[in-house]
């Protein structure tokens, strides 16, 4: 599935639940879709779980 069809039932399914659930649906949708993103992510093999919880070093040399 590409990425288009993915964020237009992405967008739908937001829609929908900003119109007939309010904005807590909204966001509810939200945050449930991103951590689901992110599940796939890591299903896929294309995100490492280390890769969310690492410091990330800025440039600094001590």
């Amino acid at each position: 599935m590409s990425m288009a069809v993915v964020g237009l039932i992405t967008g739908m399914a937001l829609g929908f639940a900003g119109y007939f659930g309010g904005f807590g649906a909204f966001l509810l949708v939200a945050a449930l879709g991103a951590i689901g993103f992110l599940a796939g992510r890591i299903a896929d093999g294309d995100l490492e779980p280390s890769d969310l919880l690492r410091a990330r070093d800025h440039g600094r040399r001590g």
